[in-house]
């Protein structure tokens, strides 16, 4: 199991868009940044339609951690990276299917540069006192 609720994947994996904010050095949250999320099974996905010269990328990189909004769920979450063939071609369909009427959008989210920036969303337990 993934650790998301059926109603955080239904929610997350039907939002057109999500709000990514990665995690500062500091550990504080950055600026949230627009992008785009897909479902796959029980997982969530993101990718960086600029590769990896995105600075929100290139930031979730760095710390693996930040923070998601969409709809009305707001939760912190670890980023993994995925690069597993099998998986990038399901996330591939997923952006080409979900996106399929922004067609030239979601044939670069699953070009090689896009591939290689594939981050598995986990959702981030936090303790009684809102720590990580």
């Amino acid at each position: 199991m993934s650790g998301w609720t059926t109603e955080e994947l239904e929610v997350i994996g039907k939002a057109e868009e999500l709000h990514l904010a990665p995690q500062r050095e500091d550990g504080t949250a950055g600026k949230f940044v627009t992008i785009w999320v897909v479902r796959v099974d029980n997982d969530l996905y993101v990718r960086s339609w600029r590769g990896q010269q995105s600075r929100w990328y290139r930031q979730a990189q760095a710390h693996l951690a930040g923070r998601i909004r969409a709809g009305k769920i707001e939760k912190d979450v670890l980023f993994v990276e995925e690069d597993d063939p099998a998986i990038n071609a399901q996330v591939d369909q997923a952006y080409r299917q979900k996106y399929r009427r922004y067609l030239s959008y979601a044939e670069a989210m699953a070009s090689p540069p896009a591939r290689t920036t594939t981050l598995k969303l986990l959702p981030r337990e936090t303790d009684t006192a809102g720590n990580a």
